[in-house]
């Protein structure tokens, strides 16, 4: 009859004026809005779209306790969950009140919509940006076509087998000249009580931690760093020759697209120019990383004196031109909305339509605790549980058939998160990482390191094989895979202090 909101619901007071009538149990009223073809979610004192235009409408004290309790839509969050918490997710709850279980293959009595848009999706077809944004939506039995859909894609693509790489990271400074807001890991060069020490490593360093990786059965060490003021292009090719000298066959995966730039700069050179000496040098392949949001709007706050949207597409799709394959990111939850996922997802597939130099794609959820954004009262705290796994979906699903390969960062999500989103769509569990430091700086709880032997164990856990691949997911050697079960996990080893100087080495 027009209802759309049922006013305040506070199971733990007394209704003083109408204690004839008590509070209704609050998977009562679920199940009773359901049965009205109605999904009940919570909402916050005010609605969606006073929060997303809080400046005007709301009182500065108010805002950054409204950001902490609002999803991205600005309805109140459905979880007390965040990225990096080692507490497992709370299921999410569908309409009915049940615990949402992927392993149920739920999805019967889903809107018309949504089915019409999971059946163009798996066709292949594309999805536009109100398409897209309409799965990141989903809730109740939508939510659970949205993943089963996905699931099922996932299987037809990739079968059962989960990949995951054994590799190091290898974070060579923290010192840089840009102000992301999101960033806890960078340092001035003397904000000594900022979040640690400042640090930059030498080329000696760098090379005892790939022999280290090497020795426990590492294919790849995963190296970036802040943009130090005194790097120039001769410091990231110097970097490479360090590692290939020390361990011929280790792969290379490094240097955002920012570095890229950075470096070809410094050296006047064009960037397909500088890739070129990046390859020479021994550079295999580049991360997809500092792309954030690929949309302006959000990268004019997020990170203003950084690449631009198109500065970013035009980086990694010269990469691509010079025969380098790279990965994609998304790092999403903190003040951005499911228009600019859609964005991002959108010009991620036409640029792997263009190139096909997408390895994978990786969602990264914001992790909050120590985020400079965060401390200001600037953004939410991270995702949803429900938004983390439908972004592993959606992506599935949007990005079909162009990219194959969704991954799961289990550093962001944990072991639980990381079961749940290999049944929604995700199929790769990315690397053991050894030394993952950016995102422990941001305050994840998760560790720095996942052994092969439990990457394994996590994926029988849910009834799928495991596989350890290579950067570009082909298979590892026997001696390679020998190598890296039984070795020591890095907090096993007594280290000694790492060298550090005021800047890397550029000789040799």
């Amino acid at each position: 009859a027009g209802i759309n909101d049922w006013g305040g619901v506070s199971p733990v007071t007394v209704d003083h004026v109408n204690p004839e009538a008590p509070w209704p149990h609050l998977d009562a009223l679920r199940r009773e809005t359901a049965a009205a073809g109605k999904i009940l979610v919570a909402r916050l004192p005010v609605y969606p779209g006073y929060v997303a235009d809080n400046a005007r409408w709301q009182d500065k004290a108010v805002i950054p306790r409204l950001l902490q309790a609002s999803d991205s839509t600005g309805w109140g969050r459905d979880d007390s969950w965040a990225p990096g918490l080692t507490a497992a997710p709370t299921n999410i709850l569908a309409p009915t009140g049940r615990g949402w279980d992927p392993r149920k293959r739920e999805g019967e009595g889903a809107s018309p919509q949504i089915r019409d848009l999971i059946a163009k999706a798996e066709s292949g077809q594309g999805l536009d940006e109100r398409e897209i944004e309409t799965l990141f939506a989903a809730r109740g039995v939508d939510f659970e076509a949205v993943t089963w859909a996905a699931d099922r894609l996932r299987a037809r693509v990739n079968g059962d087998i989960v990949t995951y790489a054994v590799n190091r990271n290898i974070n060579y400074t923290n010192i840089c000249s840009y102000k992301c807001r999101f960033c806890a890991f960078s340092k001035g060069k003397t904000h000594e009580a900022l979040r640690g020490v400042p640090y930059d490593l030498d080329l000696e360093e760098v090379q005892r931690r790939a022999v280290e990786a090497w020795d426990r059965g590492a294919t790849e060490v995963c190296m970036q760093g802040g943009i130090h003021p005194d790097y120039t292009g001769e410091t990231y090719i110097a970097l490479c020759r360090a590692v290939k000298q020390a361990v011929p066959g280790m792969h290379i995966h490094a240097f955002s697209s920012l570095e890229i730039q950075q470096g070809a700069a410094t050296l006047g050179l064009p960037v397909a120019d500088y890739l070129i000496r990046l390859k020479e040098a021994g550079l295999g392949t580049l991360p997809g990383t500092a792309a954030e949001i690929l949309d302006d709007e959000i990268r004019d706050v997020l990170c203003h004196d950084k690449l631009s949207t198109q500065q970013w597409l035009d980086t990694i799709e010269t990469a691509h031109n010079v025969g380098f394959r790279t990965t994609a990111t998304i790092m999403f939850g903190h003040i951005e909305g499911p228009r600019h996922w859609a964005r991002h997802l959108l010009r991620i597939r036409a640029l792997q339509a263009r190139t096909g130099g997408f390895t994978e794609f990786v969602p990264l959820p914001f992790v909050h605790m120590e985020a400079p954004m965060y401390l200001k009262g600037m953004a939410r705290k991270g995702p949803t549980f429900r938004e983390t796994v439908l972004m592993h979906a959606v992506a599935r699903l949007a990005l079909h058939p162009v990219l194959t390969n969704i991954q799961v960062s289990w550093v962001k999500l944990g072991r639980e998160g990381v079961r749940l989103c290999l049944n929604a769509g995700a199929n790769d569990l990315g690397g053991t990482l050894m030394n993952e430091s950016i995102s422990r700086a941001a305050g994840t709880e998760h560790g720095q390191e996942l052994p092969p032997e439990d990457m394994e164990a996590l994926i029988r856990s849910i009834g799928r094989v495991p596989r350890q691949r290579n950067t570009i997911y082909g298979d590892v050697s026997d001696e390679r895979r020998a190598a890296g079960f039984g070795a020591k996990t890095l907090s096993e080893i007594v280290l000694t202090p790492p060298k550090a100087r005021a800047k890397v080495a550029v000789a040799g």
